[in-house]
């Protein structure tokens, strides 16, 4: 495991605030003083400042595989004293509803998956697939015991100034809970149903996951958040004022986050 090393103080490191699509990072950006726009291949950095503390802004892109790349590059160039991974999710349970927010207490992959031995014509059981921790070993698979659920927790810290918050926001709930990533957007409700009874999933997304991962390797502090945009489960559909709502709760969190950092 690899520790960024930090020479200045933890007041000047920033805190990075990620979103996958424009229409989840907008409204974050334009809180933001003093932006200077800065790109590395594909990955945009908006750096700027919030109450006077540097705050970066990153529109990762969309999937696993961009995020996870967006935080490594902000880990190496801009050494983050948090990441916070933000945007917009499906429900997996009926009770969490449009604009609902579930705070991630914990996210895990739930595209990861190791299937069962079958020949020819002897089908497929999807089922029967069992979750595969690729971060066990460093060895092939074959090493690796079947059936093992990595998840990545939140930030105890990001955590509680979170939930303290909670009042701020009038739009839906907020809860502690499971976020589930994948490059996979399921509309099927029994597969969804299966996903939520084996790993407790609240909401799906397909981001949050990898950049936890990431930043777990570089022991930087990580919390995923996410809106519920819509709920195939209970039939609620998408409302894009979802996009606007979450940010303006994330900011809100990050306000609170800055306040403790800085009276200490």
């Amino acid at each position: 495991m690899f520790k960024i090393e930090v020479h200045a103080k933890s007041a000047q490191r920033p805190i990075v605030i990620q979103g996958a699509m424009p229409v989840e990072v907008d409204k974050l950006i334009q809180g933001l003083k003093k932006v200077k726009k800065e790109k590395y291949g594909s990955f945009v950095f908006y750096k700027g400042e919030i109450n006077r503390y540097p705050v970066i802004v990153s529109k990762t892109g969309k999937g696993m595989e961009n995020a996870a790349a967006a935080t490594a590059i902000a880990i190496v160039k801009y050494h983050p004293i948090a990441i916070i991974n933000q945007g917009t999710s499906g429900g997996h349970v009926p009770n969490i509803h449009v604009f609902d927010i579930v705070v991630g207490k914990r996210v895990t992959n739930i595209g990861s998956f190791k299937t069962e031995i079958r020949g020819k014509n002897q089908g497929i059981t999807p089922t029967r697939w069992m979750p595969m921790d690729l971060t066990a070993s460093e060895e092939s698979e074959e090493e690796v015991k079947a059936g093992q659920i990595r998840y990545f927790e939140g930030d105890q810290a990001l955590l509680a100034d979170a939930m303290k918050i909670t009042d701020q926001y009038h739009k839906g709930k907020v809860v502690e809970g499971t976020i589930g990533s994948a490059d996979v957007w399921n509309n099927e409700v029994d597969r969804i149903n299966w996903l939520n009874s084996l790993f407790s999933t609240f909401v799906e997304e397909m981001e949050a996951a990898s950049s936890a991962q990431v930043a777990e390797s570089f022991q930087v502090p990580f919390l995923g958040i996410r809106i519920v945009s819509n709920n195939i489960v209970n039939g609620e559909k998408y409302n894009p004022n979802t996009e606007t709502a979450g940010q303006s709760y994330v900011y809100k969190l990050v306000k609170t986050y800055i306040y403790n950092l800085t009276k200490k």
